[in-house]
């Protein structure tokens, strides 16, 4: 049986993120961050850790040495990361270079692609993919009964 990770994101912090990837989607450029908070509450931390990103065609992304260290310092002893959210130009899937670099590799953690250049969080969640860590790989939550039971906002 599954052990079923129940994640309640606050909205300012979906908010935050869609103005966030809007801006950068308007260059044409993807974005990544990451969602954290105190465990048993509403995760209402984004951190948008420095990075560099190559406009499209070929839009790409990465968090920079200095990302790095913001990503390292940004929460307290008392909170967690629970999910990366990200875009990419088009679709929402996962990439192999998202699997490539997990970024968060614990179990239940989230990953959050948002299609369109970030333009799809507009339309909530369900315009993303989501995906779960389970073991060493990520598993699809499609939108329904099981990722609403894993996730949501409020």
């Amino acid at each position: 049986m599954r052990r079923v990770t129940v994640l309640r994101i606050a909205t300012p912090v979906l908010d935050d993120a869609a103005n966030f990837f809007t801006d950068r989607g308007s260059y044409g450029y993807e974005g990544t961050a990451l969602i954290g908070g105190i465990p048993g509450r509403a995760a209402d931390r984004l951190i948008i850790p420095d990075q560099h990103a190559t406009p499209a065609p070929r839009a790409s992304v990465r968090v920079t040495e200095q990302g790095e260290l913001d990503i390292l310092g940004a929460l307290t002893d008392h909170e967690r990361y629970f999910a990366r959210i990200h875009s990419h130009p088009c679709e929402a899937f996962h990439s192999p270079t998202d699997d490539d670099n997990p970024v968060l590799t614990q179990q239940g953690a989230l990953s959050i692609v948002v299609p369109w250049f970030g333009l799809g969080l507009r339309h909530g969640l369900d315009a993303c993919a989501v995906f779960i860590r389970e073991g060493q790989r990520w598993r699809e939550l499609p939108p329904g009964p099981e990722r609403n039971r894993c996730v949501s906002t409020g």
